[in-house]
């Protein structure tokens, strides 16, 4: 790969032009590293002129996103050689302070006990990126949106009620992220570019003017907490330009925007706020992300391409969110809530696959726009510096279908589950389990026993459902099943407000009603205390409020999922209620990546080797779950699916992702 030769030398002799193209052949270039560091490093970025400066030298920002904790780390070094290999200098990440801290006080940055520990080794993401020639730009948050379960937040801070509101200077809030703080900034402050390492910038909350609180007590303190860890690199706000300053101290931050069109006016607006400052786009959509029971997204190249080249010719400093979307492993896709309530009003949740519609798809192969992308930048970039080949893609493989031959029925899982009991319903959140940290993630099961129920019992909901319930009566399912999407409007789910259902059609005595509600994921957008459960008002039987309940916490952590013994051999498929079925792959050699088919079963989670791969629901648009080859093995694996409904017999596997709706 040659850099690009001016045209005035498309006119020299043949002999001079070879010459030319030799010594400014890639060798010769310095890497990214080499150009702003060879004389010693003095300064970080500098604001004080219309371009940015780093250590002296001009520089206009080329990021991409990448998320750590949506790549398996085996794959951290491929995704980031990528983006160096299509010319951006830079990579952009958020922290996810709810997978760090996962227990109120108990952290994991890699081999720290939790289920997504693997995927939480930052120091090493951090340097991984600076060995690839990547500076990095950190968005720590706290809050961070990304259509990431409860923006990053972790559930745990919810036990402290209505007291406790995000996103202020709330002392009950602020004692939180002061701790998680004085955790975080000091694992930071040591990659700090000044101090050697790739950090060059480092966000302070985000898109904080939506919520339109203008609480700038409480910026001040987010930065104040940064500036007392060590942190002396550039700290700036992003938020949509025609915001305004809403969400940002001008005086301490430098502002930047996040849009995917009309780039002249929002360049122009943030040029107008910080006249003779760089301008910086923090987030460039390059794609869009994918609802349960909506229509698949898709931006088109050409669409990408005519905004992103706006943005490089006017020119500005941009980073493109997202470069790699990756995947929302484990139960940790967002949502949304567009009633701006706490109360389900209008819940939106969003898919496992977070492809995103972005340079590189979820697996990491290149699409349209990781050419488009590279062209571009390379245009435009006044800075040539050394980059990779472009690395070989990861071909995905089909694996042979899996029989699922064992299962564990419901009652049998709750054997094993932890419990508590209460007199009144409670959300997960508020369980006594885990430390004192309550429920995050999966399902929690309301259990009452001992009822008598005369025929054609009703069953009340008050409220709204959080976010969707399965109710067994003697363990078999009375409630519908949710199939297609118009089945959302049924009994069972957010959509219906004191919801009714009949329980019996004759007389029964000493019945057991289960009411089993799952999690979809807390809002990223539109709420900051949502609870997930049955909380919002009381469960009424024919108008009597029922009391004292039994709560069992369905949470498939990967430890308790692989130390379950009783299975046993699958002789119904009939059984009308959720069973978690299993099945073994067998891999010869070294495992490669796939896609496992899930549109004939009907709503549930896969599990692989003990960990959960993410959610599936057969009203789609997602019908496929990205099976990334590290969560495998070679010999045999575990294949498991708690299905809520109506499984298949066996699990398919195929290439690509497959989307449809019904």
């Amino acid at each position: 790969m040659l850099t690009r030769i001016p045209v005035i030398y498309m006119m020299m002799p043949s002999v001079l032009l070879l010459c030319l193209l030799v010594s400014f052949s890639l060798g010769d270039l310095p890497t990214n590293y080499e150009y702003y560091t060879s004389d010693g490093i003095s300064s970080g970025l500098s604001t004080d002129q219309p371009t940015f400066y780093l250590n002296g030298k001009e520089i206009y920002i080329y990021s991409g996103a990448i998320h750590y904790f949506r790549v398996p780390r085996a794959y951290w070094r491929d995704r980031l050689r990528k983006l160096r290999a299509a010319g951006f200098n830079t990579v952009e990440t958020y922290i996810a302070w709810n997978l760090h801290e996962y227990q109120s006080g108990v952290y994991d940055f890699g081999n720290g006990g939790s289920d997504m520990e693997d995927f939480l080794h930052l120091e090493e993401f951090i340097q991984t990126a600076q060995d690839e020639d990547l500076f990095v730009i950190i968005r720590s948050g706290p809050f961070i949106c990304a259509e990431f379960e409860f923006g990053g937040f972790p559930s745990f801070i919810l036990r402290d009620g209505q007291d406790l509101w995000v996103r202020t200077d709330n002392e009950l809030y602020m004692n939180y992220v002061t701790r998680w703080y004085n955790v975080l900034m000091p694992i930071l402050a040591q990659h700090q570019f000044t101090k050697g390492g790739p950090i060059i910038m480092l966000q302070v909350e985000n898109e904080y003017a939506i919520t339109g609180y203008k609480d700038h007590n409480y910026l001040w303190h987010l930065r104040q907490l940064m500036l007392d860890n060590g942190i002396v690199e550039l700290l700036v706000t992003a938020d949509n330009p025609w915001k305004g300053t809403d969400g940002a101290y001008p005086e301490y931050f430098l502002m930047t925007g996040n849009f995917d069109s009309d780039a002249q006016t929002n360049l122009d607006t943030l040029k107008s706020l910080q006249p003779n400052k760089p301008i910086m786009v923090m987030e460039y959509w390059s794609g869009w992300f994918d609802y349960w029971g909506q229509q698949h997204q898709n931006k088109t190249a050409d669409q990408f391409k005519e905004v992103y080249e706006a943005i490089l010719s006017y020119p500005a400093s941009v980073n493109m969110y997202m470069f790699i979307g990756g995947t929302n492993f484990y139960f940790l896709s967002g949502a949304q809530n567009l009633a701006y309530d706490d109360l389900n009003t209008k819940f939106t949740p969003m898919t496992t696959s977070y492809d995103y519609g972005a340079p590189l798809a979820e697996n990491g192969a290149y699409t349209d726009k990781y050419w488009i992308a590279q062209e571009l930048i390379a245009k435009y970039n006044p800075i040539q510096t050394k980059l990779p080949a472009v690395p070989d893609e990861i071909k995905p493989i089909y694996y042979p279908w899996v029989t699922l031959d064992k299962q564990i029925t419901l009652d049998t899982l709750l054997i094993h589950a932890l419990s508590d009991t209460s007199s009144n319903l409670i959300s997960m959140e508020n369980m006594n389990i885990n430390g004192g940290s309550g429920q995050s993630y999966g399902y929690v099961v309301y259990r009452k026993t001992g009822l008598t129920l005369s025929a054609n019992s009703v069953l009340k909901i008050e409220g709204r459902v959080c976010d969707t319930v399965i109710v067994l009566v003697n363990g078999v399912r009375v409630s519908p099943i949710l199939e297609t999407s118009s089945d959302l409007n049924n009994f069972g789910t957010w959509r219906t407000n004191d919801s009714t259902l009949i329980l019996n059609t004759v007389d029964l005595t000493d019945v057991t009603v289960d009411l089993l509600v799952e999690n979809w994921g807390r809002v990223n957008v539109g709420a900051y205390r949502q609870y997930k459960g049955l909380w919002e008002g009381n469960v009424l039987i024919n108008g009597n409020i029922i009391s004292d309940w039994t709560l069992y916490a369905l949470e498939f952590k990967k430890s308790w999922t692989n130390s379950l013994t009783d299975w046993t051999s699958v002789t119904s498929r009939d059984i009308n209620q959720p069973v978690l079925y299993k099945g073994t792959l067998s891999i010869t050699g070294t495992p490669g990546d796939s896609y496992v088919y899930m549109e004939e079963f009907t709503k549930g989670i896969v599990i692989i080797n003990g960990f959960v791969l993410g959610r599936y629901t057969k009203m789609g648009p997602q019908q496929t779950l990205y099976l990334p080859a590290p969560l495998l093995k070679e010999g045999d694996n575990d294949i498991m699916i708690f299905e809520h409904y109506q499984p298949a017999e066996q699990v398919k596997f195929v290439i690509e992702h497959v989307y449809t709706n019904h």
